[in-house]
């Protein structure tokens, strides 16, 4: 009941809400994120959340929606997208909270997630929000190793954080960004992170497969 990766991971599959060998699983766990939508758009289970899980559900329900075109999907993602945009803080980012208060990479990166699933479904996202958002992310780079800090002034860059920087550059439209050569440098030189290991290779994997070539061929 705590998973927000469950539709798309379901629907990656091809099975649909309804449609499929797991279609009711899929179908459940959309109505599920609805039910736990307030009204000013935060998605909070009854066990409680965070703004890393709200980007999470954001997200799986902007494929939902792009895949089903169901419009109470649409107006559940519109009002989790609009709370996602009047939280942004003053830096570009987000934190745990829906506040516009702090920031840090890990959390930005999946509202940056979020927002383009929903953009790609036809919501609209201000252009600006996500250009700030890159700013942020952007801020955490560090030139001299080519990786991600979790925050702009916090210590040394690591695996996951860099893939997820890497990842937002792309979803943001930033191919050619002379960051991501050297981020990409980073990961194959520093390997796995054992730390935080499934979340680096969800990025990495985002990251990798979009740059593609003998980078992707490797990694794979």
């Amino acid at each position: 009941t705590s998973s927000s990766f469950a539709p798309p991971g379901f629907m990656a599959n091809g099975h649909l809400p309804n449609q499929g060998e797991c279609g009711p699983e899929v179908a459940r766990g959309a109505r599920y994120l609805h039910a736990c939508t307030r009204d000013d758009g935060y998605v909070v289970g009854p066990r409680g959340g965070n703004m890393y899980c709200h980007g999470m559900a954001a997200l799986a329900l902007s494929q939902v929606y792009g895949m089903t075109g169901d419009e109470e999907v649409r107006r559940t993602l519109k009002k989790a997208i609009d709370l996602i945009i009047r939280t942004q803080n003053h830096e570009g980012g987000w934190r745990y909270d829906p506040a516009p208060t702090g920031a840090d990479i890990s959390v930005t990166i999946m509202q940056v997630m979020a927002l383009r699933g929903a953009k790609d479904g036809g919501i609209h996202v201000p252009d600006r929000t996500v250009a700030e958002a890159v700013k942020y992310i952007n801020r955490c780079y560090d030139r001299r190793s080519g990786g991600y800090r979790y925050q702009p002034f916090s210590s040394g860059p690591g695996y996951a954080r860099t893939a997820a920087g890497v990842c937002v550059l792309q979803l943001s439209g930033d191919y050619d960004a002379t960051e991501i050569k050297q981020a990409v440098e980073y990961l194959e030189r520093t390997g796995e992170d054992r730390q935080h290991y499934w979340y680096g290779e969800y990025y990495a994997a985002h990251a990798l497969h979009q740059i593609g070539g003998e980078v992707w061929e490797q990694y794979y």
